[in-house]
């Protein structure tokens, strides 16, 4: 039997909502759990403790690795399925490393206007 895959987002950043939700993630990796970083899973103080900071981007667990941040966006990336027009938009844009490395702070700062818009706060403020 193999680990299910698992996406660590933040619920309140409307781009990693519709990310997870128009990616269609069981048919490009199988069995994932969606956790929100906000949700207070034990799994998301870990990952803290582990080093991987979660305003600085996604977590992807699959097959016993942990990617972060840009890198998570372009393994999921490079393993879907171009089933339907946004999976094939985001596995043709973020297939490339140094595409999704180039783009991803600017996905970031929208991360980051759109919380300040919507009056809520990065996740690190909410850890204390």
């Amino acid at each position: 039997m193999t680990e299910k895959s698992l996406i660590v987002y933040d619920g309140e950043c409307v781009f990693c909502q519709n990310y997870v939700r128009f990616f269609r993630l069981r048919d490009a990796i199988g069995d994932v759990e969606l956790i929100d970083a906000r949700s207070g899973d034990p799994r998301v103080d870990a990952l803290w403790r582990d080093g991987y900071d979660l305003d600085d981007g996604m977590v992807f667990s699959h097959r016993g690795r942990v990617y972060h941040g840009a890198d998570a966006v372009h393994v999921l990336s490079s393993l879907s399925s171009t089933n339907g027009v946004f999976n094939r938009i985001n596995a043709a844009v973020f297939r490339s490393s140094r595409v999704t490395a180039l783009l991803y702070p600017a996905l970031k700062l929208g991360r980051r206007l759109t919380l300040k818009a919507r009056r809520r706060n990065l996740l690190g403020h909410d850890r204390g």
